[in-house]
């Protein structure tokens, strides 16, 4: 047999077909009626309603480990009474269709048709006359019927340019061989388990050294699993522990362990859960996805295990069905390695959560989805649900160009503005020589909370839901990965709808939806993120996202980019102006969020250059674009 790649045999269940019979009492003298009550009891194990058809355990003696797997038999067939020569026994041959489910995924595997005989007695009943080639046909009484199960090799995740992202990479499987402590007493078992459990970083090492105890005596206890070269786990220290080892093996893995890992997930073994929920797809052993994306296309990467039945007779294999293996597919992303690292590395730097999402305009693809180490493995760049402040004043900027007020017109920015009795004031350091009567390029420049606020009378909750769509926001996503564009109140009201105006209230959007944004303002179209690429049968489809009601218009959409133009070159982003290459267009924002001790203030940032557009958001930054700016910037120059 050969086993290729990863592919590895996994014997199921070795069964020996023994050659005694299986025997039933009959009282209807109809063939027919006793044929139809052997398949039943095959097919079910329940031999106790057979009428005497032995019993349960010798069909599971028989049929040894299969016995409880699924199948269906059929009667195909019964043929005519007929006479044993000499004996004048009369016997009659039932054909038998067998459809096996051998990895119970629901759909039948291993089809064939065996025959069984019914033999009159002296009453003239018929009994059931079974032995192991009435079972597997060709299996005689010495022989054992072998299943093995081949696993194939897991597709890779895939950049946008086609390289591999996840991809096999050498690893280090630390544990403790108990081999290495044969005939150790107990108690220096438990303190070499306790030592490796502790540079393993456990934080219960009496958990580890239980399970190494509980294990057998020729185990390995897997303790972690790190990639080889690290200095996660001290190797040197672990080689003088006895029984302590570090194998070598491989797993996919990114190219760091930072790398978008809260949006592609891990790998590992299946647990006893995801094997019971898998209905017959996993089995134990199996690597699969835990988290992300791989387990979210888990199905698609790991393909189909490949079946094979044999007889077996001492060491020779005769096989009897085999269903080839079927490898996984490779997942085909749009993510840009030499976009990812910079975006991961403009985050290394933060302790609260943060995320920063890179888009291409002109396609829409997600070039980089990262969330910084505050994050703890939560997927912020792609799935918060926080209010965007004053990045959304773009969208507001929009709604208000529809009702007529442009660039140049003038609008009122005082030093606060009362709704309904609840005050609201501008950014802590407002300029004071932009209050009063000032344009409305100014107001979005300087991010004048008053002025769009003053401006109420002239927008409805419904025009701020068609804007925010026209730009990308709150639409549905073109694929089935997990990811949040944002939500806008549709029947805001009172200080609900003013709050709203500047990105507060009830307005919440990802780092993604205003990445999303600010790609719309550049390519004049409300973009569509995509993802997944391939293969074809799970690609995001864009085109199939419901367009906008009031699409964005040329016009429309310069106007919005001077706007934008103007925060870098005189407004709150002038932190970005230095930055190489084409000019950048941004849009700065805080939100205030929470209430009382728990109140924070969150800094947000989107931005786009050329055919780049990135969003960043970080959880406590404060008021300001420093925080959140000074990412953009650092991405920005390192993608320059």
């Amino acid at each position: 047999m050969t086993i290729s790649g990863r592919r590895r045999p996994i014997v199921l269940a070795a069964v020996l077909l023994v050659s005694t019979a299986l025997t039933s009492c009959s009282t209807t003298g109809d063939p027919a009626t006793d044929a139809e009550d052997l398949a039943e009891a095959l097919e079910t194990g329940e031999t106790s309603d057979a009428r005497g058809l032995v019993s349960d355990e010798n069909l599971a003696t028989m049929l040894g480990e299969i016995s409880e797997l699924p199948r269906t038999v059929e009667v195909a067939g019964v043929g005519e009474p007929r006479e044993i020569t000499d004996s004048r026994i009369k016997v009659v041959d039932v054909d038998l269709d067998w459809a096996w489910d051998l990895d119970a995924d629901g759909e039948p595997d291993w089809s064939y048709t065996s025959t069984a005989r019914l033999v009159e007695d002296d009453e003239g009943a018929w009994n059931a006359e079974v032995h192991p080639d009435s079972l597997v046909p060709g299996v005689g009484p010495q022989a054992a019927v072998v299943l093995e199960r081949v696993r194939g090799v897991r597709g890779e995740v895939l950049a946008g340019d086609g390289s591999a992202i996840v991809t096999d990479r050498p690893v280090l499987r630390v544990g403790l061989d108990k081999t290495r402590l044969e005939g150790a007493p107990e108690a220096d078992l438990r303190a070499s388990a306790e030592a490796v459990a502790t540079l393993a970083g456990y934080d219960d090492p009496g958990a580890f050294a239980d399970r190494a105890v509980a294990a057998g005596p020729r185990a390995f206890v897997e303790a972690i699993v790190v990639r080889d070269g690290t200095s996660d786990v001290d190797l040197q220290a672990l080689a003088e522990v006895p029984g302590g080892v570090a194998l070598p093996d491989e797993m996919p893995l990114a190219p760091t362990s930072a790398f978008a890992r809260a949006l592609l997930g891990r790998v590992g073994e299946a647990t006893q859960e995801i094997v019971e929920a898998s209905e017959g797809r996993v089995a134990a052993g199996d690597t699969v996805g835990l988290s992300g994306l791989q387990e979210q296309y888990d199905a698609t990467l790991a393909g189909k295990p490949g079946l094979r039945v044999s007889k077996q007779v001492g060491a020779e294999l005769t096989p009897l069905f085999e269903r080839p293996v079927a490898d996984g597919a490779d997942l085909h992303l749009s993510l840009d390695t030499g976009v990812q690292t910079p975006a991961e590395a403009a985050l290394a730097g933060t302790t609260s959560p943060a995320g920063l999402v890179a888009l291409r305009p002109s396609t829409g693809e997600v070039l980089a989805a990262a969330s910084g180490p505050g994050s703890e493995g939560q997927s912020t760049a792609m799935l918060a649900t926080l209010a965007p402040g004053s990045t959304y004043k773009i969208v507001t900027a929009l709604a208000l160009l529809r009702a007529g007020v442009g660039p140049h017109d003038v609008v009122s920015c005082t030093p606060d503005a009362t709704v309904e009795g609840y005050t609201v004031g501008n950014y802590p350091g407002y300029p004071a020589a932009y209050l009063g009567e000032i344009t409305m390029s100014d107001a979005v420049a300087q991010s004048c909370n008053s002025a769009l606020i003053n401006a109420r009378d002239a927008l409805t909750p419904e025009a701020m839901a068609d804007a925010a769509a026209a730009l990308g926001l709150g639409r549905d996503l073109a694929g089935s990965w997990p990811g949040f564009l944002g939500s806008v109140p549709a029947d805001a009201s009172g200080t609900g709808f003013a709050a709203s105006l500047i990105g507060q209230g009830e307005v919440l959007a990802s780092p993604l939806a205003m990445a999303t944004v600010a790609a719309s303002v550049q390519a004049g179209t409300a973009v569509a993120p995509t993802l997944v690429l391939g293969p074809v049968d799970i690609a995001d489809d864009p085109a199939g996202v419901a367009a906008p009601s009031a699409p964005l218009t040329a016009e429309e959409a310069e106007v919005l980019r001077g706007y934008m133009r103007g925060v870098v070159t005189g407004g709150t982003a002038t932190l970005l102006a230095g930055v190489p290459g084409e000019p950048v267009h941004a849009k700065s924002g805080s939100a205030e969020a929470g209430g009382g001790d728990d109140a924070r203030v969150d800094s947000w940032m989107m931005a786009y250059r050329g055919d780049l557009a990135v969003a960043v958001m970080v959880q406590g930054g404060g008021h300001g674009s420093g925080v959140a700016g000074g990412i953009v910037r650092d991405f920005l120059s390192a993608v320059a």
